[in-house]
């Protein structure tokens, strides 16, 4: 598979490394991280406004390393990022109108990781909506419409994207009806990514070539994370504590989308340093003596950036 980023021995060297920590500190067993993990070296491809070409930033490799990066795994809220950029082309292409209440609807869907609000994004996606169960024909019909998303990601021709499903609407307490029948009876229609397509969407955003520059800005704009001024709720997450962000040193500069529920703590980040070096990574982590740790991908961010300042970035 020939991936978006360039694999660099030094930097898969020192992903194992601290995944080794990690593995260590936290009783992680091997199958519950996957890791994709981005550089950028001078002269630096992403945050440009759009000043490259979507062929000319996609000639420019950045340097990776990754770990279980094309694991099919169930991403939770991550997903909304493809909903994100799936939006804005039907927008880009005049498939559904600007209104205001879509636009409320995005950005509470990835400011908030509302899934009301995500719900509205996938009805207007894909011309469906969630009710009772449906006869065959008509339910035929219903699945057909509701894997537009899936076929729009798919002629993208992302060897990253081999295999995921983006086609489900998250749930508090879980689908009924006509989605209920649409997951599958085993579960097996439910929604599953990859590290490194999730990363290669993020790249693509953090790039500029996600639809459209202007697009591309607006998405990364609703991706941005403020350090909170204190912990969140009992019960509640904000998407920063307890994730990458809270591991990254002061001053850094973040995007990112997380998503959480009591079998996974995900987070995928665009992030520049204070030294002004951007990076990304995403990191799936499983089990659900895992997911209500706050602690894990702090530390992964941790040593990242650590990982960083000693390899350097190439001359």
């Amino acid at each position: 598979m020939t991936l978006f980023f360039t694999s660099d021995a030094a930097l898969q060297t020192a992903l194992d490394r601290v995944l080794d920590q990690m593995r260590a500190e936290f009783a992680l067993t091997p199958t519950q991280m996957a890791v994709t993990w981005v550089v950028y070296d001078p002269p630096y491809i992403t945050n440009t406004g759009g000043a490259l070409s979507a062929t000319d930033f996609w000639q420019r490799q950045p340097r990776g390393a990754s770990y279980r990066g094309v694991e099919l795994i169930y991403p939770a809220s991550v997903v909304k990022l493809f909903y994100l950029v799936a939006a804005h082309e039907w927008l880009e292409q005049g498939m559904i109108p600007p209104s205001a209440e879509l636009d409320r609807a995005l950005q509470d869907m990835i400011v908030d990781s509302s899934n009301d609000a995500t719900s509205l994004v996938v009805d207007m996606l894909s011309g469906t909506t969630s009710g009772p169960e449906l006869p065959p024909g008509p339910f035929e019909t219903w699945c057909h419409q509701r894997n537009i998303i899936n076929r729009f990601f798919q002629s993208l021709q992302w060897p990253e994207l081999t295999g995921v499903n983006l086609n489900q609407k998250p749930w508090g307490d879980g689908p009924y009806g006509r989605e209920r029948a649409f997951v599958g009876e085993h579960y097996e229609n439910r929604n599953r990514l990859t590290t490194n397509a999730v990363a290669r969407l993020i790249h693509s955003i953090a790039g500029g070539v996600a639809v459209s520059a202007a697009r591309s800005q607006t998405m990364l704009n609703l991706m941005q994370r403020l350090m909170p001024s204190g912990p969140p709720e009992p019960g509640e997450e904000d998407q920063v504590t307890g994730f990458l962000g809270a591991g990254l040193p002061p001053g850094t500069t973040l995007y990112s989308k997380a998503g959480y529920t009591s079998q996974v703590r995900h987070d995928a980040a665009y992030f520049e340093l204070p030294s002004g070096i951007p990076g990304l990574l995403v990191a799936f982590i499983e089990g659900r003596e895992h997911s209500k740790n706050r602690d894990i991908l702090p530390r992964l961010a941790d040593l990242i950036t650590q990982a960083i300042a000693s390899t350097g970035p190439l001359a």
